[in-house]
């Protein structure tokens, strides 16, 4: 009997924000995987360990949450004014199709050190001292995105004393910028408000009808009220992925919305669109503690924020639903907006299961459409481990 041999191929696991991932040049991978379809589809499944039935990954690269499954291809831009294209897959863990419908955030962070340390960014970009300012295309939603990398002796700094609440380890800033982050999903017809409303009745069956928030920016997101669904906004993740019946409410939800959003035709379609829309539920500020143990005051915050990814209530927050956040506390009368105080504002702190964050965001209004030009906030990202990944040969 004949047996595949394990191929090499080169990769680099790398944590960016609050999500780890793996990352590949385009120009590394096997030919038939150097374009979209089913062989690239099948070896990041094979990379990751997906469709895992036990649900833990054990045989590949994931970590068996939605923040660990995740594979990053990068290559040098053809598009004029940009560095390198970006291009995400969410893997799912227990089913076999990888989600390409939207962008990872957290991972955005470390889409320029990988560009710079692999050669995919012109070294006279980079400078000896300083900051090296990456442009990068959002391949998945068409978007640019401005990454501002710290650079000492000429190399990409990972190292220094900058927290973020969900990673455990300080490491050096990077800033972000999502530049005109509303969406232009298929059916949304770019529009931020994809329904025309900044505040819709949501009629969800078997759980009834929810005001919401749907926009389209970052990711096209669900917003909802805490209170309506019998939270308080204070939730860690054991309080709703312990519970079978509201990850089933959470996902009606998303369904129901998605259609709404005009981003599936049907909610059965939903089961095969994991990544996006994403569901969230807002309070107005209260004293709670932290996954970490660590206290947060009312006093702090601007609001509180849970957000669900593929699935499962997130341990921090997405990246990309955090721009979300702050375009819609930016515009007035959105239920992020009132959560957080109303008014007009161009940055909330929002208190999320593992501490709090802060965004900032510019919107205006002309001729009754909200715009937002860009949303900015910092994360860190640093390499954990690089050289090859073994797959099967035939797995691909």
């Amino acid at each position: 009997m004949a047996h595949a041999p394990q191929i090499k191929i080169p990769a680099t696991y790398m944590r960016g924000g609050t999500s780890k991932g793996v990352f590949f040049r385009l120009q590394d991978l096997p030919a038939s995987c150097q374009v979209a379809g089913p062989a690239r589809d099948a070896l990041l499944l094979r990379v990751i360990g997906s469709p895992d039935p036990y649900g833990k990954q054990i045989d590949g690269m994931g970590g068996a949450t939605s923040s660990t499954s995740k594979t990053v291809i990068l290559s040098k831009s053809a598009k004029p004014g940009h560095d390198v294209d970006y291009l995400f897959g969410q893997v799912s863990i227990d089913k076999p199709f990888v989600d390409w419908s939207g962008n990872c955030g957290n991972l955005s962070a470390a889409v320029g050190s990988f560009a710079i340390a692999s050669g995919l960014v012109h070294p006279s970009r980079v400078p000896q001292n300083g900051v090296c300012t990456v442009t990068i295309w959002q391949a998945n939603i068409g978007k640019t995105i401005v990454a501002h990398v710290p650079i000492t002796d000429g190399q990409v700094q990972e190292t220094g004393d900058f927290e973020l609440d969900g990673v455990t380890f300080p490491a050096a800033e990077v800033q972000l910028e999502f530049l005109d982050p509303a969406a232009e999903e298929e059916g949304a017809g770019g529009a931020m408000f994809p329904t025309g409303n900044l505040v819709d009745a949501l009629e969800v069956p078997g759980v009834g009808t929810l005001e919401a928030t749907m926009i389209n920016a970052g990711i096209p997101t669900i917003f909802i009220k805490a209170e309506a669904v019998g939270y308080t906004g204070t939730e860690l993740q054991d309080a709703i992925n312990g519970d079978p019946k509201a990850l089933a409410m959470f996902e009606t939800i998303r369904a129901y919305g998605a259609v709404r959003m005009g981003l599936i035709s049907h909610i059965d379609e939903a089961a095969k669109r994991q990544h996006t829309p994403k569901v969230a539920f807002v309070a107005p500020p209260q004293d709670y503690v932290a996954s970490s143990g660590k206290p947060v005051a009312a006093s702090d915050i601007d609001l509180l924020v849970r957000a669900l990814s593929m699935g499962k209530l997130h341990h921090a927050m997405m990246g990309t639903a955090a721009v979300a956040i702050g375009t819609a506390a930016a515009i007035p009368g959105t239920l992020v907006n009132l959560a957080a105080g109303g008014g007009e504002r161009e940055a909330v702190r929002f208190g999320h299961p593992s501490g709090t964050l802060r965004v900032g965001a510019q919107a205006s209004c002309e001729g009754g459409q909200w715009s937002v030009k860009k949303a900015i906030m910092s994360r860190s990202a640093r390499v954990l481990m690089e050289g090859s990944v073994r797959v099967p040969g035939d797995a691909f």
